[in-house]
């Protein structure tokens, strides 16, 4: 089961134009049945598309303006940054939020959250049904009737207040990968974009890694292009282009993981400084979506040398996995004389913290990243806030 997974994630990540490379089995034999399924997927989506559109199954609507925070693509594309970012804007402004999750695959991402946010009054709802989970979070905490006029104030202030004094009622919801979550209406729908495989492989599910057609992008409000820091002007310029032909209107900002410091897996309350990895060799062992963002990411911190050692996305480490990780260890300490430094990201961390530390005998460090809005084409953090609530008022106000 393991080989057949691994062969069609190898399919879903080659372009049409590489296909030549698979081995014979995959092209012969996997490839025309994938095919098939992601054609019956693309029905499938037009199925439901046209049954919402019907009226025939009907959209739950919160009683406060709801945030959903989308992609087209699996992995990498920065939608739990984006949650916590846009959760940030609230409580910065004296708003609580409420984040709701189906806390996909063990809930790294969860975990990660709740330990960003902890001791701040956001609430955090986890399940498949969002609407029955944020009802859930609404009567043990309540919620405050949408004012268009209060809401725009808070927003727009620079003095941080309250909502209503000592009234910590959630005010906002944010929907993490809710874009193909039709059953709960929306007043602000954002799709987030990995800039460095935009489209996948131009293929949908199981073919490739598209979660809906690249027409979708017409149902976005803002478009963000993340990694962007990462990617040329020239190829910045291509998928601003291709949304745009999709879409003339689209609203497009570009964000980046800023790196702010390490912690020690045996302390997460440990702030170690980045210049830790400077002139150094470093191995970064990953399960996530953009492993190869993530070591440009570290790449950027200044070590001499970059490894990779990458898992699947939301991969559990296992000791089998530490026998291997240990193995490319002793390799890199071999053959550059040193004491190799382990970097993973906050996702591995969270997903099973007490497995990583079975590597004692070495320096294992968490980087920790924010996400943040590039100032570029006229866009910035504070031309984004202004967006968001623009479409709050006019979507959910009126």
């Amino acid at each position: 089961m393991e080989r057949l997974k691994t062969a069609v994630a190898q399919i879903a990540a080659t372009t049409d134009s590489r296909l030549r490379e698979l081995p014979l089995l995959h092209r012969s034999l996997l490839l025309p049945l994938l095919s098939l399924a992601s054609s019956l997927y693309r029905h499938s989506l037009a199925l439901r598309r046209r049954v919402y559109a019907l009226g025939l199954l009907s959209r739950q609507r919160l009683p406060v303006p709801v945030i959903s925070v989308g992609n087209l693509t699996w992995g990498g594309n920065g939608k739990t940054p984006m949650v916590e970012f846009i959760a940030r804007i609230f409580l910065e402004a004296g708003i609580s939020p409420l984040i709701l999750t189906r806390g996909y695959a063990g809930g790294d991402e969860v975990k990660m959250i709740q330990r960003h946010l902890a001791g701040t009054p956001t609430r955090i709802g986890v399940g498949a049904n969002r609407s029955a989970t944020a009802a859930s979070i609404f009567r043990q905490h309540g919620y405050m009737k949408f004012n268009s006029t209060l809401f725009a104030e808070q927003l727009s202030s620079t003095q941080h207040l309250r909502l209503a004094s000592g009234n910590d009622k959630v005010a906002v919801a944010i929907l993490d990968d809710g874009m193909q979550h039709w059953s709960l209406s929306r007043d602000v729908e954002m799709v987030m974009i990995n800039g460095l495989i935009p489209w996948g492989n131009n293929h949908l599910l199981p073919r490739g890694s598209l979660r809906e057609p690249l027409d979708a992008l017409c149902r976005a409000d803002i478009t963000v292009i993340h990694h962007a820091d990462l990617l040329s002007e020239g190829k910045l310029k291509m998928i601003e282009t291709k949304i745009r032909i999709i879409d003339p209107c689209s609203t497009i900002f570009f964000s980046r993981l800023a790196p702010s410091h390490f912690f020690e897996v045996k302390n997460q309350h440990s702030i170690l400084p980045l210049g830790l990895v400077l002139n150094r060799t470093v191995l970064c062992v990953s399960g996530i979506g953009s492993p190869c963002a993530f070591a440009q990411v570290v790449g950027k911190i200044g070590p001499s040398y970059v490894d990779r050692l990458d898992f699947d996305d939301h991969h559990s480490i296992q000791f089998h996995d530490i026998k291997l990780i240990k193995e490319r260890l002793e390799e890199l300490a071999n053959r550059f004389r040193e004491k190799i430094i382990v970097v993973v990201t906050e996702k591995d961390y969270d997903r099973d913290p007490l497995i990583l530390t079975e590597l004692h005998d070495f320096d294992v460090l968490v980087l920790c990243c924010s996400l943040h809005i590039m100032t570029t084409k006229g866009q910035s953090e504070e031309s984004f806030k202004i967006k968001l609530k623009e479409l709050l008022i006019s979507k959910h106000g009126g």
